[in-house]
């Protein structure tokens, strides 16, 4: 098992008075089970996945679940929402309850949540692993942050130099990259010794099981292949502007199905949007959304693909890992993109509080300065101070042209 970014701030909360009720929440299959039976022993493990025995916990009175489970993990809470009243009485009535819940759509649970439980839960998520995290061989070993998340807690840029090449967690991390732009960075898969066949078996599966179980409890769906063009659609527009007409007309749906189905997939944490960056009113900004499938194994599994990439899969990989990062670090960094009519782009834009990082993603093996002409003069279109300017690429070196830097992708993130 490897270890989690969340473990310390899951164990905190859940152990704090304001996290007697902890919401852990995250896409399917990201260890979130695991995760909190491996920290909370002393807590009765129950599943609501189970239709027969679903009524029975249903049927609990806030006396009885102090009784029976004072101490509880509640699984795939979303398949019962109307339990939460009963939680929230038992915090109520009961200051010795605790309760962990755990679900895989933010939207039928969060809803709830924040109806039934306000004030009263904390909200965690958990993500697939990082490249840091799966770098970890088991769960006690200390992870060492990405220089990405060090550079936006407010270290010098100066930590991104170096020599890659002679680096040994660079070489680890270069590995774990090329792994995670394959299959992706589901727990089940990670491990060297599961067989390349075996993880993409596994990746169909987890498409199937989310078809059958996640989609059809988000949209009460009877059809379920509407749906399933619009995804494979989407995968294919994964790191471009988002056209939600032409992704309706592409799948043979209406645009208003369209923008339903693209809501499940962000939901259900699969994809995001990244909203555009327009501030500056004074100029020309594009204001579309960017789409980005949040693990490239299933965007590559819908897509029947294999080997080579296109630039937009690895620019996807790339925003991914950094939106996942930035979101188990709990940091307050908000992601864009920025896109003026006339063509200029910048393909991930961090705001922090005093200022800006901006990213743009290249597959080359071999950039140059050339690579970095949407970067200069940036700073004219931005609101507050450009901190940092990087070109992330598969190029192994290091490389500075005025006050861009170029710097290889494992060595950023990993």
């Amino acid at each position: 098992m490897h270890n989690r970014t969340i473990t310390q701030r899951l164990q905190h909360k859940a152990a704090s008075r304001f996290g007697r009720i902890t919401v852990l929440t995250g896409a399917r299959q990201t260890g979130k089970t695991t995760l909190v039976r491996a920290l909370f022993p002393d807590y009765t493990y129950l599943t609501l996945d189970d239709p027969i025995t679903r009524p029975d916990y249903a049927r609990l009175s806030a006396a009885q679940w102090q009784e029976r489970y004072p101490l509880a993990i509640l699984d795939e809470v979303q398949k019962l929402p109307t339990l939460l009243d009963s939680v929230k009485a038992t915090y109520d009535q009961y200051p010795d309850t605790r309760y962990i819940l755990l679900g895989s759509s933010q939207i039928l649970l969060l809803e709830k949540v924040q109806e039934s439980l306000a004030g009263r839960a904390a909200l965690i998520e958990l993500y697939p692993l990082t490249l840091p995290e799966r770098q970890t061989a088991t769960a006690d070993e200390a992870i060492s942050p990405s220089r990405l998340v060090r550079l936006l807690m407010g270290e010098p840029a100066s930590i991104l130099q170096g020599i890659p090449l002679t680096d040994t967690r660079y070489a680890k991390a270069e590995n774990a990259w090329a792994d995670y732009l394959e299959y992706g960075a589901m727990p089940a898969i990670v491990d060297s010794s599961v067989e390349k066949s075996e993880k993409r078996e596994w990746l169909q599966d987890y498409i199937r099981a989310y078809l059958q179980r996640d989609v059809r409890d988000l949209g009460n769906l009877r059809e379920l292949e509407p749906f399933v063009r619009a995804q494979k659609a989407l995968a294919a527009l994964s790191g471009q502007l988002l056209n939600v007409s032409e992704l309706a007309k592409q799948a043979g749906i209406s645009a208003v199905t369209a923008k339903r189905f693209i809501s499940y997939l962000e939901i259900s944490y699969q994809a995001i949007q990244l909203a555009p960056w327009f501030r500056n009113l004074n100029k020309r900004l594009t204001k579309s959304p960017k789409v980005h499938f949040l693990d490239p194994g299933i965007q590559r599994i819908l897509l029947n693909r294999t080997g080579t990439f296109t630039g937009h899969e690895f620019e996807s990989a790339v925003v991914a890992e950094v939106y996942k990062q930035i979101k188990t670090h709990a940091l307050a960094v908000d992601c864009y993109h920025l896109r003026t009519v006339d063509g200029r782009e910048v393909d991930l834009l961090l705001e922090l509080e005093n200022g800006y990082i901006a990213i743009e993603v290249k597959m080359s093996a071999h950039v140059s300065a050339a690579d970095a002409r949407h970067l200069h003069d940036l700073a004219e279109l931005l609101d507050k101070p450009l901190l940092h300017a990087l070109v992330v690429s598969n190029d192994p070196q290091v490389q500075q042209w005025g006050n861009v830097m170029a710097v290889p992708v494992a060595w950023l993130l990993g």
